[in-house]
């Protein structure tokens, strides 16, 4: 059985390239974060190797040492060799000395299974060298061997390896889907359920890691008053002190820094459905009072204006531009609320 969920199109190719037995050397695994790339990775490695008539079986002992990451022809190849939170934390790229060694195990036979499979997640960190050396392997593929390359920024990626792949767009599953999947197969209590499925923006596997733990909550609501602190601030000087806070941080985590502005976006959109009459299609809908109260405050105008500014600040951020700058222009346009 696949694991992967709403993912129907891609589904169906692999299983007709499986009953032809005509799979691709390499693919190219491309959608946002959580939205089940790995996943749909590990089912194709499971169906390759399962011992069932219907493959993936998800019972065969091939099938159960592949979910377990101990299957000994199926590597995941990232920013940490053994999977060490810290060690991957302190790396910025997959370097070449990882691609060597896969490429070494590449050009053995499989150990337990029929094919050995190496799955690449964040295929867009490797660094030059280490891209280099990996599309000399994709231009001559191995019998039994299958590389899939994982990535949410495939325009990071050389056009040279994407040519050389076959590529699998995944997509976010629609808010209904998500919900009822969240309640049906993993029995996530009913009000949990319908808000994860919009706190995930159709990336199914970011509510099932909150699901489960408070934590993921808990800083949403410290991130709602600090941001509701900054927005209420008495003069800009509570602002430019979280924007050097921002830029601070920006230096040392790039991708957090980011998640920030994806919670400003999405406030100040629920912000802008409310104004327009569309409070039903909030992402934050267990706040939709507090969010009316606060669309009060401000014209529509004000409202898509900011959101333009944020918008605009992701943009200039990933052109390279000067993060503190970037972020004391981005608190000086927040509409005038309490200043």
């Amino acid at each position: 059985m696949w694991q992967i969920v709403g993912q129907d199109n891609a589904v169906s190719l692999l299983e007709r390239s499986l009953d032809k037995k005509a799979l691709a050397h390499a693919y190219l695994l491309v959608g946002p974060p959580h939205v089940g790339k790995m996943t749909l990775a590990l089912d194709l490695a499971k169906a390759m190797n399962c011992d069932a008539t219907a493959v993936p079986c998800g019972e065969c002992t091939s099938c159960l040492r592949i979910a377990s990451g101990k299957h000994a022809d199926v590597q995941i190849i990232g920013l940490a060799g053994d999977g060490d939170p810290a060690e991957a934390r302190s790396q910025t790229e997959i370097g070449i000395d990882r691609i060597r060694d896969m490429q070494h195990s590449a050009c053995l036979p499989p150990f337990e299974g029929r094919y050995k499979v190496f799955i690449m997640e964040g295929a867009e960190l490797l660094s030059n060298e280490a891209a280099n050396c990996l599309l000399k392997t994709l231009e001559e593929p191995q019998e039994n061997v299958v590389f899939l390359l994982l990535t949410s920024r495939e325009e990071l990626l050389p056009a040279t390896i994407i040519s050389r792949c076959q590529r699998l767009e995944l997509f976010p599953l629609a808010v209904g889907a998500a919900e009822t999947v969240l309640s049906s197969r993993w029995a996530v209590e009913k009000e949990k359920a319908r808000l994860l499925a919009r706190l995930c923006h159709g990336c199914l596997g970011w509510a099932l890691l909150a699901a489960p733990d408070d934590v993921w909550l808990k800083e949403r609501s410290e991130r709602i008053s600090q941001m509701l602190g900054v927005i209420d601030a008495a003069g800009y000087g509570g602002r430019l002190e979280y924007a050097a806070r921002l830029a601070s941080q920006y230096g040392k985590d790039k991708r957090a820094v980011q998640d920030v502005l994806d919670f400003w976006l999405d406030w100040w959109h629920d912000m802008l459905l409310v104004k327009i009459g569309c409070a039903e299609a909030v992402t934050n809908v267990d706040l939709s009072s507090i969010l009316e109260q606060r669309a009060e405050d401000y014209s529509l105008a004000e409202i898509k204006g900011f959101i333009t500014a944020v918008q605009s600040a992701g943009r200039q951020l990933k052109q390279n531009a000067n993060p503190q700058l970037v972020f004391e222009v981005l608190m000086l346009a927040i509409p005038g609320r309490g200043v």
